[in-house]
């Protein structure tokens, strides 16, 4: 079993989903006692919102980079960031180490393309909606992505920062978040991307209609089948 090397902490709430979701799946394929051997950096999430607020991308960079030579020093054979968001800065990473950097939407493709879809809605951070890098991805891959307009986008945004990356996954905030979803269906999504670790702490696939494609579950099982293969 190869290592698995996780870049956490934005949030630990999702971070804590990725590896019970690892372990967990480790224990399905392998049985008794299997666990993942997993190396965990896990960040001050405070101090990287307030970079991504100012726009100090940079500055973002050279710091999850040094994580991942960490990481990669302390054994990892592979390493994920376990956030959509920060993958804006997911080249500079891959730049930096000689092991896989496991792209989180690799396995959100797959899985879209294995359900037959082209057009989905995509939530997320108002980094992840509003900027290139996340659409472009899905996109160069025979993917489109709809989003919602930009006053659904600040809400979901919100949502995500004050509530459930503090634990906090209300009625009233699902509803919204659900909203947004029939929305992007009315639209012509056929699916809905959870493009932000922590929507799958509120919004579960018996709330849709749409099939549902969970980027923490699918990055956290990519992992697995990494960690599995005999390459």
């Amino acid at each position: 079993m190869k290592t698995i090397g996780l870049i956490g902490g934005m949030s630990w709430e999702s971070t804590a989903l990725y590896y019970q979701t690892i372990n967990r799946e480790i224990a399905a394929r392998k049985g008794g006692l299997h666990s993942a051997k997993l190396l965990l950096a896990s960040v001050d999430f405070a101090e990287i919102g307030e970079k991504q607020k100012l726009g100090e991308w940079d500055a973002l960079a050279a710091q999850l980079v040094d994580l991942a030579k960490k990481l990669r020093s302390a054994g990892a054979d592979c390493i994920l960031i376990c956030t959509n968001t920060m993958h804006k800065i997911a080249p500079q990473v891959q730049a930096a180490i000689d092991v896989p950097l496991i792209h989180i939407a690799t396995p959100t493709i797959t899985a879209i393309e294995a359900a037959g879809l082209s057009t989905v809605g995509l939530l997320g951070t108002k980094f992840t909606m509003s900027e290139r890098f996340m659409l472009e991805r899905y996109a160069d891959n025979g993917v489109r992505c709809l989003v919602p307009d930009e006053g659904m986008q600040n809400e979901v945004h919100r949502i995500i920062f004050d509530e459930l990356c503090q634990g906090d996954v209300s009625d009233s905030s699902r509803v919204t978040l659900i909203t947004a979803c029939e929305a992007l269906r009315k639209q012509g999504a056929q699916g809905i991307i959870l493009g932000c670790t922590e929507l799958t702490l509120s919004v579960k696939p018996q709330h849709i209609v749409q099939p549902l494609f969970d980027t923490t579950a699918l990055h956290a099982q990519a992992a697995v089948d990494f960690a599995l293969s005999k390459i």
